[in-house]
């Protein structure tokens, strides 16, 4: 890491003329690519690591096509001679998304959506003019091969997961009867791909886009029904509605002729099966497969959703069996297997977690029944070795990111919560009233603290369950 922001450092120094006043690590999303954030004066810039470099050049590429027409996304200042590091705008922290959770439902937050949709149809259409397909990263187009493959992601990775017997040549029939049905759209342009609203940045309420280097070309509905129906943010279905329209409006004035809006709404409606299908099947991969617990909890609200969905809006076209299997995910019986018991106010149990020096000794339980588990946090690096680590702790957000990025703690503790969950449940549902959860390490003050804070996190947030937590060696953590 120090190599890689030394390299930015010298980038940065030969663009600005001057050397950044201090570069600092961003936490890394679902990607590979590693984002900083550069200072100079009360300027503030980001720069990106990416080891693919074809990616790169796509994105780079993408950005200054978008950029000359006009389009809200960063500007591109420099790139390395490798096309590893490029620097660009700072186009703000937070997100469409971050304002929702902020604001909650409010007019702002609606007009947002209205500018983030009309800015929309501008990448979309305006982008799509010159732009050279031949960049993009998969395929060049979003046609039937692509829709038919995120069908079998939802088949492979949730529903056969169920274990729901149906019959597999008409269901696949049925994939690709729908396949070839959205495929056939009359409206295709740059399609962005995860057009959501944490893929919309803000800054005092001025909106840029980023993250459009997975983008093709497509139909116009699919990025609509990526951002109205995106679980995370779960809009109101009056929202739902009336941005849809608000959208073809805004569409209709750069296209050569009117949108049919009876064929693009049914269309657009088969987009949104597919979006949330293909939600599922990420869910299930990561929750099911991968074992991450917020994944697994996401699951209900995402059938939730569908449910909504199959009860009120029509696709336009017949797809029987696959029907038929849809309307079993959606039954009570399904949505229960992913609906964790929840405490109440009158649930007496109380978990106790702790975090714990082995130098000191582990905590004893005085409950009336005692026991619990203890968890060795020793086989994960240690950051408390590091300098930079050093004089902090486990709350501290640099250190959250090293154990995240560099160690191991992801697969420890969702091994963990595999385990604990199961008497968590239990406990709730028998009524007892104490359980204790000890994670040690040798300081007491990085992993264990930590894995303890997370793990507090987890449990409050799947089973709303009262929790005490307790770091029994603060008084001892490193100073500077």
């Amino acid at each position: 890491m120090s190599t890689i922001i030394s390299n930015i450092q010298t980038l940065f120094t030969q663009w600005n003329k001057q050397p950044a006043l201090n570069i600092e690590k961003l936490q890394q999303s679902g990607s590979d690519r590693i984002y900083f954030r550069i200072y100079f004066n009360n300027q503030t810039f980001i720069a990106t690591y990416n080891e693919n470099v074809q990616e790169n050049k796509t994105f780079i590429a993408f950005a200054k096509h978008f950029k000359q027409k006009g389009i809200a996304v960063p500007e591109i200042l420099c790139v390395s001679d490798d096309v590893k590091i490029y620097i660009q705008q700072d186009v703000g922290s937070a997100s469409l998304l971050n304002k929702l959770e902020e604001q909650g439902l409010s007019d702002n937050v609606f007009n947002l959506f209205k500018k983030s949709l009309q800015q929309l149809a501008a990448i979309q259409i305006k982008g799509d003019e010159g732009l050279d397909y031949s960049l993009c990263l998969t395929a060049q187009e979003f046609g039937k091969e692509a829709i038919f493959s995120d069908l079998l992601y939802f088949k492979y990775y949730f529903l056969d997961t169920l274990k729901i017997p149906y019959d597999k040549q008409a269901m696949l029939k049925d994939f690709e009867a729908l396949s070839i049905y959205l495929s056939y759209t009359e409206h295709k342009y740059f399609m962005f791909r995860d057009f959501q609203s944490r893929n919309i940045m803000l800054n005092n309420d001025k909106l840029s886009f980023i993250d459009f280097q997975g983008g093709m070309k497509g139909a116009l509905q699919y990025d609509v029904a990526s951002l109205l129906w995106q679980a995370k943010a779960n809009l109101p279905n009056e929202w739902k509605d009336e941005l849809l329209h608000f959208y073809i409006d805004e569409a209709e004035k750069l296209l050569p002729k009117k949108i049919e809006r009876t064929v693009f709404i049914n269309q657009y409606n088969g987009y949104v099966l597919i979006r949330l299908l293909q939600v599922l099947g990420a869910y299930g991969f990561r929750g099911l497969f991968e074992r991450k617990a917020h994944f697994l909890t996401s699951i209900p609200l995402a059938l939730q959703n569908l449910t909504y969905f199959l009860e009120n809006k029509k696709v336009g076209i017949s797809t029987p069996e696959f029907d038929r299997v849809l309307k079993i995910i959606i039954s009570q019986s399904t949505v229960k297997k992913f609906t964790p018991i929840k405490a109440t106010e009158t649930t007496p149990l109380v978990v106790t977690i702790n975090s714990f020096s082995y130098k000191k000794g582990i905590p004893t339980d005085d409950s009336e029944n005692g026991g619990g588990f203890v968890f060795d946090m020793r086989g994960i690096l240690n950051p408390g070795r590091q300098d930079a680590y050093k004089f902090l702790t486990g709350k501290d957000k640099p250190v959250q990111d090293f154990l995240e990025q560099h160690t191991k703690m992801s697969t420890f503790l969702n091994s963990v919560w595999d385990l604990i969950d199961i008497n968590v449940e239990n406990y709730i549902e028998r009524d007892f009233k104490n359980l204790m959860i000890n994670f040690g390490c040798t300081g007491g003050q990085h992993r264990s603290v930590y894995a303890a804070e997370q793990t507090a996190r987890h449990l409050r947030n799947k089973f709303n369950v009262k929790v005490i937590l307790q770091h029994t060696n603060q008084d001892n953590w490193l100073r500077s």
